[in-house]
This record gives C-alpha cells, structure tokens and sequence, in this order.
C-alpha cells in the first residue's frame, strides 16, 4: 500500500470517528469498562502467582546428616546429593548453627536451650534446594537411599497438597483470563457492529462503485485500531493508580513476608503494554469481524 493510500485511510478513519461521535463513544466505553476488569484481574492474577512462585521457592529439604559420619563421611554424602540432576544447591549447615537457628526462633522460651551448648544433640544439616519446587518430593526419595542420611525433611504431606492447592489455582486463573477475554470481544464486537450496522448503506454504496474489499476494509481497521486504544487510556490510568496506592500501603507492612507484591516499576508498564495490545487486538477484530458481512453483494 503507497503512503498516500495509508493516509487517507488515517484521515478519513479519524473523520468517521468525529462524524459518529455517540456510537464512538458507546464502542470506546465497551472496552474501557471491559479493560478495566481484565487490567484488574491481571494485577490480582499476576500477584497471587508471585506469592505462589515464593511459597514454592522456600520449600526446602533438611538432610539430617548421621552423627557418625565423619568429615569425608559428610562431602562423599553432599558429592551424592550434588549428582542428583534435579538438584539446584546445596547449604551445609552446622549442629551449633542448628541450635542457634532454634534458640532464636523460640525468642524468650529458647533461651532454655542453652543448656545444650556444651552437650549439642542437635544434626548437622545439608539444606537442599531442587531446580523446580515440584521435583521436591522426588529428590527427598533419593536421598533418603544415601548412606549417612539419618533424616530427611521437607514438609511431608503439607508441601504436597501445597503444590496441588498452587497448581488448581493457577489453572483456574488463567480459564478464568482466558473466559474474560472471550467476553469482552464478544460484548465489544457487538458494539462496534452496531457501529458498523448503522453506516451498511456507506459501505454498499462503496462496494457498488467499484471500491475493492481491502479498500473498504482499512479505513473500519483503522477505526477498531483506534477505538482499543482510546479504550485502553482511561484502564491505564484506573490501574496504575490503584495499583501504585496499594502498593505504596501494602508493600512497608509485607517487608520480609514471602506475601510480596510485585514492584510497581516495570510492572505496571507491562501491564499498560497489555491492555493497550488488547484494546488493539479486540478493536482491529471486532471491526473485520463486523463489516465482513457487508462486503457481499
């Protein structure tokens, strides 16, 4: 297509949008309200599976090493456990540290544990960590078959049905986007139709002149193009506002917790990318779909 042919596409979709300034409104209105619950539950779906990927990435297993087991004991044990291919890291970590791990987590009730300084019952401990939190359960089996591995821990039962309840709810977030999605072009080519509907007469008068389908075609994709972005504008805002305020409230409170919110910058940017391309995409669409059935004669 010449540059000049692109132009006059531009200026005459951007006319049309000026001419039928209600139905543009109605169709801008569709996919702002559409947007703005999709932006919504996208911040809240992409969140909920941050705090999972942080639930998962601090499920561990605590290898008891055998207090028999001397120093070369120990690295032909941790030698074993690093063959494992499914094996990301492993922490030592020493019976006196364990006690004092212990002593602390139990504040002023701790203290009792003292008495053991001298007299420490406590394990050394490798702390392993799996390259996919699901491999877990695996990984432990193996390593419970190794000499010198008198305990193996890692949640057993709990971390299971973790990993079910986590796995349940991200399918259900993404049947629950996805049927979102399906509505809003649905609801928004609907209104952009009626659009279309209203101008048939323009359209077959073109088609009986001579103009050709992809004629016709640029100046209804220009105006769905439009018509998602301008959509996109006020989801944008509601959003990143919302989205800031909460973050700045919530974000001091959670310090620490493995329930962190994703950080506003680049997040929110992303996010605006989404909804703009989606404003787009359901425009462009719901406008080919809609003057499809005019342009046969």
């Amino acid at each position: 297509m010449k540059i000049r042919t692109l132009g006059r596409h531009t200026r005459e979709s951007l006319k049309s949008l000026a001419r039928n300034g209600w139905m543009t409104f109605a169709s801008v209105s569709a996919v702002t309200v559409t947007l703005i619950l999709v932006g919504v539950f996208f911040v809240i779906m992409m969140n909920l599976n941050q705090v999972a990927k942080n639930i998962e990435e601090d499920v561990v297993i605590r290898v008891h090493i055998d207090v028999a087991a001397n120093d070369k004991d120990q690295q032909a044990l941790k030698q074993k456990i690093d063959q494992i291919p499914e094996v990301k890291s492993i922490l030592y970590s020493s019976k006196e540290k364990e006690l004092d791990n212990l002593i602390n987590s139990l504040g002023e009730e701790g203290k009792a544990f003292k008495l053991f300084e001298q007299d420490n019952p406590l394990n050394d401990v490798f702390i392993v960590k799996t390259k996919k939190p699901t491999d877990t359960m695996k990984v432990a089996k193996q390593i419970e078959k190794l000499d010198y591995a008198a305990k193996v821990k890692y949640g057993q039962g709990q971390v299971e049905k973790l990993f079910k309840f986590i796995g349940a709810s991200r399918n259900v977030g993404l049947a629950l986007i996805i049927g979102l999605l399906f509505t809003a072009m649905f609801l928004i080519s609907n209104t952009i139709k009626i659009t279309i509907v209203a101008r048939r007469r323009e359209i077959q008068i073109m088609r009986l002149v001579g103009a050709t389908n992809s004629f016709i075609r640029w100046p209804f994709f220009l105006e769905g193009l439009w018509l998602g972005i301008l959509g996109a504008v006020v989801p944008i805002l509601v959003v990143s506002s919302a989205y800031y305020y909460l973050y700045d409230y919530l974000e001091p409170k959670l310090q620490g917790n493995f329930m962190q919110l994703i950080p506003f910058d680049p997040f929110i940017y992303q996010v605006s990318f989404v909804l703009v391309a989606l404003g787009a995409l359901i425009g462009v669409w719901g406008s080919l779909m809609s003057v499809r059935k005019f342009l046969k004669i």
